[in-house]
């Protein structure tokens, strides 16, 4: 590989930003290692060869495309227009995250790297990269705040199966943003071998372009699939919204169509109170330069990252994707947010009205969408992304929905071993 045919794919510096967002604040001696990055990625984008590579992996490993499935339960209970699930659930790996993680982790084996790094909230992000390092013979080291670690232990047990390291971070409020600070000071000390296979479409460039580039697949096959059951496009797309990968990837093929309504659905957790839930686009939305992006954050009057909350361990992000800030102050994308109850009440609907267990980030979007399917006629067609699969949430949904008998069998199964 000639690195002039790799340098010349790369776009110049006025594409690392949408509008005012993104960019690449990061220390000097992470330079080298995101121009790498920038190059090798940009090249095997037009590679014929990995693109095949890649599409092998999608569908063989991972199990694309996934289903696109009418609702009809869900339809009649919404009373309005006709609704779609995509159902990224059912990838290997139980999510959305793995789209990503394919496409990253076989660069880094293109690159060169032995070693793969991640962070993971929800575990999802985590779960995926040990299955893929795995399969591609890659070592793997996962960061993980101890209180993600607690409230999803099954993913932390199975990544720890596929041969994953799990570093617990016990910084500040040991949750993803944490996991993200520690991610990349290890990164610093190893660029050499390691690759720092970030989950979310943010951070420096080339990550937001990147990981949107490979979650965009959700949207198109949605394109796909649509056009050959209803022979048209639909007319509302509704995701939930953390850090944003599974959101951009959903909507990126459908943005240049303006008549295509897009929502966005963010954590309100307990209230509006500060610390009590993971809202950046509420009263008074704050920009900033965090983890080596600019973007919207939940920020102090002195520009501190404050805590947050969220029922869902993958939605209490602080910050946002550069491209949703930009898709955000232009209004091509409508942000709005619902509770940890309302989002414990789309769980449950989906579950007893289309038996399709949902993860909590999903749930989310669920409870979103009923809220809003009643304003579309019926000759209008809404799609949810179904991010993730729910049995990551079991230990929180048991203990939100049904705690009185789920603390009966832990003694009992305490007591019996």
């Amino acid at each position: 590989m000639k690195r002039n045919k790799m340098k010349k794919q790369s776009p110049n510096s006025s594409h690392r930003y949408f509008g005012e967002y993104g960019g690449r604040f990061v220390p000097e001696m992470l330079i080298p290692a995101l121009e790498e990055m920038e190059r090798a990625y940009f090249f095997y984008k037009e590679n014929r060869a990995f693109q095949q590579e890649l599409d092998n992996l999608r569908r063989n490993y991972s199990g694309r495309p996934t289903p696109l499935y009418f609702a009809e339960n869900l339809t009649e209970l919404g009373r309005g227009c006709k609704i779609y699930l995509k159902l990224e659930s059912l990838n290997h790996t139980g999510a959305h995250k793995i789209n990503n993680v394919l496409g990253q982790a076989l660069l880094a084996k293109k690159m060169g790297k032995t070693c793969v790094i991640a962070e993971t909230g929800a575990g999802q992000h985590g779960l995926a990269t040990a299955a893929v390092c795995a399969k591609l013979g890659l070592k793997c080291r996962i960061f993980m705040g101890e209180k993600d670690m607690k409230r999803q232990y099954p993913n932390v047990f199975f990544m720890r199966l596929s041969g994953a390291e799990i570093v617990p971070v016990k910084d500040g409020a040991k949750t993803l943003k944490d996991a993200v600070n520690a991610a990349l000071k290890y990164w610093i000390e190893h660029l050499k071998d390691t690759h720092y296979l970030l989950g979310s479409a943010l951070g420096p460039f080339p990550y937001p372009v990147m990981v949107r580039d490979f979650q965009s697949v959700i949207g198109s096959e949605v394109m796909e699939q649509l056009r050959k059951c209803e022979k048209r496009l639909p007319d509302v797309l509704v995701a939930c919204v953390g850090g944003g990968s599974n959101s951009i990837g959903f909507f990126y093929p459908f943005l240049h169509n303006k008549d295509i309504e897009l929502y966005a659905v963010e954590a309100g957790g307990r209230g509006p109170e500060k610390g009590e839930n993971a809202i950046r686009f509420g009263k008074n939305p704050r920009t900033g330069i965090v983890q080596g992006y600019r973007s919207y954050f939940i920020l102090d009057e002195n520009g501190q990252v404050l805590p947050t909350h969220s029922v869902s361990a993958g939605l209490d992000y602080a910050g946002i994707g550069p491209e949703l800030a930009y898709l955000y102050d232009t209004g091509r994308v409508c942000f709005d947010s619902v509770s940890d109850q309302e989002a414990l009440s789309g769980f449950q609907i989906l579950c007893r009205e289309e038996g399709i267990l949902p993860a909590l980030e999903s749930a989310h979007a669920v409870a979103y969408a009923l809220k809003i399917a009643g304003n579309f006629s019926r000759k209008e067609i809404m799609v949810i992304n179904i991010s993730g699969r729910g049995e990551k949430d079991l230990f929180i949904a048991a203990r939100e929905l049904d705690a009185e008998n789920w603390l009966k069998f832990l003694n009992e199964e305490t007591e019996n071993g």
